[in-house]
């Protein structure tokens, strides 16, 4: 803190800074998501229905279908919840800075996620009361009642 101004050291987000792992799993989502991926995802699963009669719908034609896209969804699950992970933190941060920049607003809600429970429940009980009384007061032109502190 510098002349009562917050900066946060900013990490560089170019890709020279960034695991091997963050530049695949974002390059995976990215490329996965895509039309063209699901129109590729389509075109297998036609190729594999045309070719049955050619192996005779046998147990190794099937054991193909059900292996590929076992081990595709495996390995999906993890890119997905990587990118999740990263999504949500930027989110979190993002929010957290709101939170600090805006005058009157309560910082005891920066980190909320890393919050028991049962505190948060209790804070989100709070709100509603907040909200309940807000929509209760009829009167035009009001905004909702100072935030407990």
């Amino acid at each position: 803190m510098s002349g009562g101004v917050f900066r946060p050291a900013m990490a560089q987000l170019s890709d020279k800074n960034t695991s091997f792992f963050t530049r695949f799993v974002r390059w995976a989502s990215h490329a996965t998501g895509s039309p063209y991926a699901f129109a590729m995802a389509v075109a297998v699963v036609l190729a594999w229905v045309v070719s049955g009669p050619l192996f005779g719908f046998s147990d190794t034609w099937q054991l193909v279908i059900n292996t590929g896209t076992t081990i595709v969804t495996f390995l999906m699950v993890f890119a997905i919840q990587a990118s999740q992970n990263r999504d949500s933190e930027a989110i979190q941060v993002k929010l957290d800075e709101l939170i600090r920049s805006i005058e009157g607003a309560q910082n005891r809600l920066l980190d909320l996620e890393e919050l028991e429970e049962d505190e948060i429940e209790r804070i989100r009980g709070e709100y509603r009361e907040l909200a309940s009384e807000a929509r209760d007061d009829t009167s035009a032109g009001t905004d909702c009642p100072p935030a407990p502190r």
